[in-house]
């Protein structure tokens, strides 16, 4: 059975930075395309960023475009995402989910119904 699981959130000044990773085991890492969702207190749960099984697409919401890197280690099994300029608004619960895939594998996803394994979330708050 996979599983996910987040680490890396905090509490951060807003200018901070913070790398979120995503752990995942039970299942063959290099055929999962990976994304980054939030969901602030209140609101609904939306996309951040994705990344393609081959690691050679990305895709970044326009919120976070040029402070937020996406990333993956096949050997370790992990996906990161870098945050950098961290504003108050960023504030949220960061949750990574997967997607098996066994073709397309340069295609990112950021519609949260195609992914079916997701971890429990880690709360980041950034303070202005």
């Amino acid at each position: 059975q996979v599983q996910l699981v987040e680490s890396g959130g905090g509490l951060v000044q807003a200018g901070g930075s913070l790398r979120l990773s995503c752990a995942v085991s039970g299942r063959t890492f290099s055929t999962d395309a990976m994304a980054w969702f939030r969901q602030a207190p209140g609101k609904e749960r939306e996309f951040v960023s994705a990344i393609s099984a081959s690691g050679g697409s990305t895709h970044y919401t326009d919120s976070v475009k040029g402070r937020f890197t996406i990333s993956r280690d096949n050997a370790k099994n992990t996906a990161y995402l870098q945050m950098n300029s961290l504003k108050p608004e960023d504030t949220a619960v960061y949750f990574c989910a997967a997607r098996q895939v066994t073709f397309a594998r340069s295609v990112t996803y950021s519609s949260q119904n195609m992914y079916s394994d997701w971890g429990q979330g880690t709360q980041v708050t950034v303070s202005s």
